[in-house]
């Protein structure tokens, strides 16, 4: 089985998804299998990764999988990536789009939570990573995410309010693991992203690494619009070119590394 990662904090615009692509394509460089689940009914992370809905001959996703309520339903929407690189063979995508907002009416069904821990048995036993992006709140989506998780890592921007969030999330784990039966949840680490020089980022980056200690990972990621445009344009950091694009692409691969230490494949 893989180990499972939920990629999360409590405030949007911080860089969660970007994180679940570039490290998903850090491990693969290194050589590893990875599994990208999307939670996020935005589907920014399907779509970062090359992949398209189909209206003539549509496409299964993790929304459909999670309402069969079967052991191993992932296994028949997982689907490869579009970028067109080497290494994007040892990626995998379950893929999201806007209709998984429909679970969210299923968090008053007995067990619904554990739904997602139930789909993933048996279909990511091939990978070394399963990386779910959550979206940015603490209610049912998420909490399918943290069910089926082994390590939480956060992401956070060096800014008051989502460091806030940020600790929301470290609190709700310790809360809450045991009543989604998941008593051994660790967070296993803070990702800073989008770091300015800025004198509050500075000021907020030392608040992180007090609040967070030794689970804060380096390098911090600097702000950087090729990052942007690489997202926009849905393509590798292999495929962008530009002053920065090699500072870019080194962070995410040290940060790949990071967490192949923090967190072992099995």
């Amino acid at each position: 089985m893989a180990h499972r990662v939920a990629v999360a904090n409590n405030k949007g615009g911080v860089g969660k998804t970007t994180t679940v692509v570039r490290l998903a394509e850090g491990l693969a460089k290194a050589g590893h299998r990875v599994l990208v689940v999307d939670m996020d009914p935005q589907g920014n992370a399907s779509r970062r990764l090359g992949w398209a809905y189909n209206p003539d001959a549509p496409q299964l996703t993790i929304s459909e999988a999670i309402q069969a309520d079967r052991e191993g339903s992932v296994a028949q929407v997982v689907q490869p990536i579009g970028w067109d690189v080497d290494y994007a063979s040892r990626i995998a995508l379950a893929p999201a789009r806007l209709e998984l907002e429909n679970r969210m009416s299923e968090a008053g069904i007995v067990g619904a939570w554990r739904r997602l821990t139930k789909a993933l048995e048996g279909a990511d036993d091939h990978f070394a990573y399963t990386l779910i992006d959550c979206p940015p709140s603490l209610f049912h989506l998420t909490q399918l995410a943290l069910a089926a998780a082994d390590s939480v890592v956060i992401v956070s921007e060096p800014e008051y309010d989502s460091v806030e969030a940020a600790v929301r999330v470290r609190d709700f784990i310790r809360a809450r693991a045991v009543e989604l039966a998941n008593p051994d949840l660790a967070l296993a680490g803070v990702i800073v992203n989008a770091k300015q020089n800025l004198a509050s980022h500075a000021d907020q980056l030392a608040s992180i690494r007090e609040l967070f200690g030794s689970l804060v990972w380096d390098p911090v990621v600097p702000h950087r619009s090729i990052l942007v445009d690489a997202d926009g344009d849905e393509i590798p950091l292999t495929e962008v070119r530009g002053e920065k694009a090699g500072e870019v692409r080194a962070v995410y691969e040290l940060l790949a590394q990071t967490m192949a230490k923090a967190v072992p494949a099995p």
